[in-house]
This record gives structure tokens, C-alpha cells and sequence, in this order.
């Protein structure tokens, strides 16, 4: 049955006004089932780069392309433009398209067969940052290379990756914003901009052109600069070497408007281009004519959020700013920092304390939000204005172009790691990882650390653990590993440049593999890392942990994390040979998931629950059972599933 959300209320207040929609359609295909090879997913795939097709089967394997890809058909778009109606965007994604209608529009479009629904595209009311100190023109060099940009870099270890010869190459970052002025700009002429697109007049301009306002760019170019700009002992940019797709999505014409489905197309286009990682600093939440409401920030309601974690199921690492709420009465983060592997980046100072106006989480359905933080109060960016000025202004989206610019490095000097593996380790060397709070998230980004911590790559049917040291002093690295309670045997390492790689012997699937490393200093001191404990990792997957315990003291762990939304790892050891089983029970004593049910030799274990029963189907929020068979033995523990 056709559900058709038509919202009378703003045609009655003015008959001949048009009111932005979305026009969503009917199916794309019988049973929405995808035959490979055929005309429908052959176009979806000519829609897409290499690039895109490469990054995407990093994450996606084989089954790259999804009911979302198909191209929204042909016909309803020209059932469309036959009755006078001009498309804004066509959202595949979404099976839908946006544009301009009046009452008549409405009233037809409501009788025709293929339309599902229409929705009015919201329309946000924003305030960006403005700069608060006095703007300054520099005619002589200072003397440090990073001029009065070294504190924001600083504060996260940047300048040390940088001094290692990482600084974003190869990686492409797309920026969504108001617009950017980059070709005039003594700091930003230099920038490599692979292709830009302005969702607001459906051109290739994104500077000020006719019918902007005039500081329509000046929000856009001065976030380009934290992440891209580059004028030697002035201002250096996170990812200066990076390549970049901009969009400009945000019309500040009357009262700063922001339309989300401009948003969702920009994120749309990137994909496909073949964007490693997109950064937005815009946030939504409180609209001209429709508002969301906090109980909205959940994580699959706002289509910005949707869209981006879109664009991450599809390998995209997609970043975005926290929000500017925490002194405002909404006080909450805003979309899309509400998804579920977006990454919201909050704002600290130059003390590393979260600044009031940074918002804060959880999001309505009690995941910890933002994830990370970044310097954002005071800092240094280009003007807009005229070439050679610049100045500080706070706010979150000066944050999150800084912690994409450490994201950027971790990919520059790790090519081969996922979407997933970055989002995993940006968040597991922040400042805060143990002790994560709604607040600060995880805590302060950090670079060196992200880009020292040790990850796998799977080449040739052979994991291989890269570890980078940024020290100079470094020489004889070794791996030490071991499997359960095995001894550790000693791996030698191939170096590579700045990192050792190592091949791991071939395991059993889901068999814990635990290791440390150890290196000698031109002192003739073996330095162990890490100092305590381990790293491990589940034999198969592609996520490295590290442990401060020292011993096995458990038959099943607590799982972590717990509580969860989409992903728990449970622990367990058998001290022989076992018949296994692992198994998931609702609050009422009902089996919902087998996770493991075979012959098990003696070891630890480690198996992972996505929070789907054995159909397949999302179980609902509350508390679940996980019980542990061993031959005889039985031993049962309690976690709690958020959704």
C-alpha cells in the first residue's frame, strides 16, 4: 500500500509557494533482487570509479553492489520533467529525487502508481563560526614552519608523522561545506583538487558566484585550510599533500539554509568518485519547517545520517563535526554525528579540556557520542576575504577537519587498511580509550599513535602484521607470538621503509593469535612494546586489540563492549580439547544465535556477535544470555544489546 506523506500545512499557507521534496518511488525491481551480470547492475557498476570499485570490495568483497546502487529508473524521472517539473538530485540511495512543487504538482504526483511518498526536504537554520580574533596579513615568515598552525597540529601528534614524509598522499578526501575559494588563495593555490561540484546552483563552481552571498565561501575555505592548506612558516594544512573532491552543499542565502538532500548527493557523488574519507562540518538538527527531535539522533532516522552510513557500509571512513550545542538548549549532538560509524569529532582547547559550546552525547538510543576530539577553539585558519589574511575562529568543524587529516596520514602510510580498521584504531589510540564518556568520546585524536599502532593487511592468502616506528633510533624489530597458551616464537620482520612486516603462520578460523614486539636502540636497550601485556587478534578478522593482562585468569569473558549496538567480541578459553558450543538466549530463555557449535582443540577463542539471530533478523534492545559449553561444562553471563 502507497504511503504518501503530503504536508498540506505549508500550501495553505501559501498556495503559489513551492516547498522543496523528495519524491521517493516505487520499486526498483521485482523483489528488489539484483542478478549480476544483468542491464540493472551494469549500470550500477558504470556509475562507479575504479577507485570506488577497488575501495568497496576492501570492505564489501564480490557482493559490491547493492539494491541502493540501482540507478532510480529513467522513466520516473521523465514522468517528471514531462509535467514541467525540474529534479534537483536524483538520490539513488534513496530511490528518490528532489525538486520544487506547487499544489498541482502535489496534488498529481500523489495519484501516480510509482510514487511511494513525498516528504519535504528539511531545511536547517545554522551558525557557523565566525572568526573571533582580528584578522592578520603576514609579510615575513615565522620562524617555525607551521607558523601559528603548529599548536592545532601539535596538540595531535601531526608534526611528528609529518616529519616522516607522511602527509596525506594518495589518499582522497572529500569536504562538504559552504563552498571554498582555493584558487587565489596563497595557501590553498597549490592544493590538488581532483573535481569540484556546487549542489546548490548544479555547476562546477564552488567559490562565490552570482546570487551568492557574499561570504557564502568564507566557512568552506577556511575548514580547507586546517586539513589542506600549505604557506611555509604560515599555515600548513593536517593532509596538505592529500588529493580532494569538494562539494559545496550549504546555502547561507536567507538565514544560512541548509537542505539535506543536497547533503545526501554530495555524499552520493563521493562515493562513487572513489573518496577514501569525507569530512562535513555541518550539522543538522533544527529546521526552518520540519525539526528532528533528539529521540531523531538515533542513527538510522536523518537522511544525512543515513547517508553517510551509507557511504561507510560502502568503505567510505565518513567523519564529521560533533555539533556546536553543548551551550545551547538542544545541547545533544546533531546528525549525522548520531550514526552508528560516522565519527563525531568534539572540541577541546589548547589544555585538552572539551569546550562548553562542544555538544554532547549520548545519542537517544545510549551510544557514547562523540567519538573523538579535536583542538577546536582558537584555531588557526586562511580568510576568505583576501588573499595573504588569516585568523582563529572556534567551533567543532574546525575540529573534525584535524582528525581528518590524522585519518588521512593513517591511510597514507597504511594503503591497504579498510574503512573499518581506521575507524577501529582512530578510536582505540585516543586519549580517553579506556574510560570513554559522553563528553570527550574516546578521547584526543592522536597521529603518531594511530599510525605506530600495529594492523593487518591479508595479501596473497597470507595475513601479514605491519608495525611502523616513527623513532629513528630503531633497529633488529622482532614479533613475538603466540596462539593460546602456546610459548611465544620469535618472527623476524621485513622492513619496509618505515615499517616491519610479518607473516603469521596459517591458523584456525576465530583461534586468538597474541603478540608483542621487541627492538633494539642505538644504546643497545631492547625496548618491548607493548611495555605491558599484548596485542591479539581473532585469526580471520582484521581488528587488533591490546591487553594489559598478563595471563589467561577466565574460561568465558565478559564480552566488550557491552553495552553494544552492532558488534560484541566474547572471549574464552579451553584448557583441552573440547566439544564447543557458544550460545545466545533472550531474557526469556530463548535461543536466538549460535555463534559456535564444533570440536574446539586447547586454546583461547575469541567469537564475535553482530546482534542478528540465526534468521538473520535484528534483535530487539534489552538483555540476552551468551552460555558456553565445554564437553560437561556449562557457565553463562548476562550483556545488554542497544539499538
Amino acid at each position: 500500500m502507497r504511503i504518501i506523506a503530503l504536508l498540506f500545512l505549508l500550501i495553505l499557507q501559501n498556495s503559489f509557494a513551492q516547498q522543496k521534496y523528495l519524491i521517493y518511488f516505487g520499486e526498483k525491481m521485482p523483489g528488489n533482487v539484483i542478478a549480476k551480470g544483468s542491464d540493472v547492475y551494469n549500470s550500477a557498476v558504470s556509475l562507479l570509479s575504479d577507485r570506488c570499485i577497488e575501495r568497496r570490495k576492501r570492505t564489501m568483497g564480490g557482493d559490491y553492489i547493492t539494491i541502493e546502487d540501482i540507478p532510480v529508473k529513467k522513466e520516473y524521472i521523465e514522468a517528471l520533467a514531462s509535467t514541467g517539473i525540474r529534479v534537483i538530485n536524483v538520490l539513488n540511495w534513496f530511490n528518490a529525487a528532489s525538486a520544487y512543487l506547487n499544489e498541482e504538482q502535489l496534488n498529481y504526483l500523489a495519484s501516480q502508481d510509482f510514487i511511494d511518498r513525498i516528504e519535504p526536504v528539511k531545511t536547517f537554520r545554522s551558525t557557523f563560526p565566525e572568526f573571533n580574533h582580528a584578522l592578520m596579513k603576514y609579510n615575513n615568515a615565522d620562524s617555525s614552519l607551521y607558523g601559528n598552525s603548529l599548536l592545532q597540529l601539535e596538540i595531535s601528534d601531526i608534526p611528528r608523522v609529518h616529519s616522516k614524509g607522511i602527509t596525506g598522499k594518495d589518499v582522497l578526501l572529500g569536504l562538504l561545506d559552504t563552498g571554498f575559494r582555493w584558487r587565489t588563495l596563497e595557501s590553498l593555490a597549490g592544493i590538488d583538487v581532483l573535481d569540484e561540484y556546487d549542489f546548490i546552483f548544479g555547476d562546477g563552481v564552488t567559490e562565490n558566484q552570482t546570487g551568492d552571498a557574499l561570504s557564502q565561501h568564507n566557512h568552506g575555505t577556511s575548514v580547507l585550510s586546517v586539513i589542506g592548506g600549505f604557506k611555509d612558516s604560515v599555515l600548513i594544512g593536517a593532509a596538505y599533500n592529500a588529493k580532494f573532491l569538494l562539494a559545496k552543499t550549504e546555502d547561507i542565502r536567507s538565514e544560512r539554509q541548509i537542505e539535506e538532500d543536497n547533503y545526501a548527493a554530495a555524499l552520493q557523488w563521493m562515493e562513487n568518485y572513489g573518496v577514501d574519507i569525507t569530512t562535513g562540518s555541518i550539522g543538522y538538527n533544527e529546521f526552518e519547517n520540519f525539526s528532528y527531535s533528539y529521540q531523531d539522533m538515533n542513527g538510522k532516522t536523518a537522511i544525512v545520517t543515513k547517508a553517510a552510513e551509507l557511504a561507510f557500509q560502502r568503505g567510505v571512513l565518513t567523519i564529521t563535526s560533533a555539533g556546536n550545542e553543548g551551550l545551547q538548549p538542544w545541547f545533544y549532538i546533531i546528525a549525522p554525528a548520531d550514526g552508528f560509524n560516522t565519527i563525531a569529532v568534539g572540541a577541546i582547547d589548547n589544555q585538552n579540556r572539551v569546550a562548553g559550546f562542544s555538544s554532547r552525547g549520548p545519542t537517544a538510543d545510549g551510544r557514547i557520542k562523540p567519538d573523538v576530539t579535536a583542538l577546536g577553539v582558537s584555531v588557526f585558519v586562511a580568510s576568505a576575504v583576501q588573499d595573504g589574511l588569516y585568523g582563529t575562529t572556534s567551533g567543532t568543524s574546525l575540529a573534525a577537519p584535524i582528525a581528518a587529516g590524522a585519518a588521512a596520514l593513517l591511510k597514507s602510510a597504511h594503503n591497504h587498511l579498510s574503512n573499518v580498521q581506521m575507524r577501529d584504531i582512530i578510536l582505540r589510540t585516543a586519549g580517553n580509550y579506556s574510560s570513554p564518556d559522553n563528553e570527550r568520546g574516546y578521547g584526543l585524536v592522536s597521529a603518531s599513535k594511530a599510525v605506530e599502532f600495529p594492523n593487518l593487511e591479508f595479501s596473497n592468502q597470507r595475513f601479514i602484521i605491519n608495525k611502523m616506528f616513527l623513532d629513528n633510533d630503531i633497529s633488529n624489530a622482532k614479533l613475538f607470538l603466540s596462539t593460546g597458551k602456546s610459548k611465544y616464537e620469535e618472527l623476524n620482520g621485513i622492513k619496509d621503509s618505515l615499517k616491519y612486516l610479518f607473516l603469521v603462520p596459517a591458523l584456525t578460523d576465530n583461534q586468538v593469535v597474541k603478540f608483542y614486539f621487541t627492538y633494539t636502540r642505538m644504546t643497545g636497550d631492547t625496548v618491548r612494546i607493548p611495555a605491558a601485556g599484548y596485542y591479539s587478534f581473532n585469526y580471520g578478522g582484521m581488528i587488533i586489540e591490546h591487553s594489559a593482562e598478563q595471563d589467561i585468569n577466565y574460561i568465558l569473558s565478559n564480552n566488550y563492549p557491552n553495552p553494544f549496538n552492532n558488534f560484541t567480541r566474547i572471549r574464552f578459553f579451553a584448557d583441552m580439547p573440547s566439544e564447543a558450543s557458544l550460545e545466545i538466549f533472550d531474557a526469556l530463555g530463548r535461543k536466538v544465535k549460535t555463534l559456535l557449535s564444533k570440536n574446539i582443540t586447547e586454546g583461547e577463542y575469541s567469537v564475535s556477535w553482530n546482534g542478528r539471530d540465526d534468521k538473520g533478523v535484528y534483535c530487539s534492545s534489552g538483555v540476552y544470555i551468551y552460555r558456553l559449553r565445554l564437553n560437561d561444562y556449562s557457565v553463562s553471563k548476562k550483556m545488554i544489546l542497544l539499538k
